[in-house]
């Protein structure tokens, strides 16, 4: 096939011959160009895509950014940075409720006085009693992995601070309670509770309370928290200081050589409340002892926890 036409102030006349093979190339020339211009757009398109909407990137190309890639970094970090504050808050709770343990234990359980008992056989005294008297005695992604791992360690500082209140309240209560050695300085255990011969009779009585033997001066100390109900004078203890405590508990010192606490007084455990003396029935100086409960006498030793007595 011939194509003709006529152009120009000359009219000359042009002419081109379409035949099958020049279709099929100047299809094909256009196909690729089409075909060319068409991917410019994609990757164009594609750009903006992941510039603009990367979750429309993912879709697309199955790809993940490197703007969302450093976000999820960042987002990690802050996590690790997170848990890494909370143990590190963990760890200063658990080193205060072992520092809590450790008092509790101490005021618990203080020094047992068997090792103290029978050393010396002076500083003995009480008033005398007939022996015929009784005592009484998942599988999750990594930031639900993370938020996981922040709810666990929620629960458990709120189980550690929980038990801190728990043991804090236990340790106010347990200062109330006359379980703490009534003698600071160096001392020993002269005479225990129960039936005895009697220092100035040698006759068989009751002693109803600890001698402490330890030199004039030594401190005496509260027992427990309480409030002084007794400071004075009588002739078989001498110089005496009672002390009311939580629970129904009365603490006697006896045989005192100067007495500082006085009645009314409120006075903390281990506060020093008197001296060691050897005043009112006594062979020498030494601190007589007593625990009553609902004006009941005790073995002092059964109030004192770490004993065998």
């Amino acid at each position: 096939m011939q194509l003709m036409w006529v152009a120009g102030p000359t009219g000359k006349v042009h002419t081109i011959s379409i035949t099958k093979r020049k279709v099929l190339i100047s299809f094909s020339v256009s196909a690729l160009v089409m075909m060319t211009i068409g991917f410019l757009f994609y990757l164009v398109g594609f750009k903006f895509a992941i510039q603009t909407h990367p979750e429309l990137a993912r879709t697309l190309g199955g790809v993940t950014t490197q703007a969302e890639q450093n976000k999820m970094e960042s987002v990690y970090r802050a996590r690790l940075v997170k848990l890494q504050s909370v143990l590190d808050s963990t760890a200063r709770d658990i080193q205060q409720l072992e520092a809590l343990k450790n008092r509790f234990m101490e005021i618990a359980t203080p020094s047992g006085l068997r090792e103290k008992h029978g050393l010396l056989a002076d500083g003995k005294g009480g008033p005398f009693i007939p022996e015929t008297r009784q005592a009484v005695i998942s599988s999750r992604s990594i930031v639900k992995s993370f938020d996981s791992a922040d709810d666990e360690f929620d629960e458990f500082q709120k189980g550690i601070k929980s038990r801190q209140q728990d043991w804090s309240k236990q340790l106010i209560w347990l200062h109330t309670l006359p379980t703490a050695i009534p003698i600071g300085g160096e001392f020993q255990m002269s005479s225990g509770f129960g039936v005895r011969n009697d220092p100035f009779t040698g006759i068989r009585a009751r002693h109803e309370g600890l001698d402490f033997t330890a030199s004039t001066g030594t401190p005496i100390l509260a027992a427990a928290d309480g409030t002084v109900t007794r400071s004075g004078w009588e002739s078989t203890y001498g110089n005496i200081v009672e002390i009311t405590h939580a629970e129904g508990f009365v603490t006697r010192y006896a045989h005192i050589n100067k007495r500082l606490a006085q009645e009314g007084q409120k006075v903390k455990r281990g506060e020093m409340i008197a001296e060691v003396g050897s005043t009112g029935r006594s062979t020498g100086p030494h601190l007589h002892y007593e625990v009553f409960r609902f004006g009941q006498v005790l073995n002092p030793v059964h109030v004192l926890p770490n004993s065998d007595s």
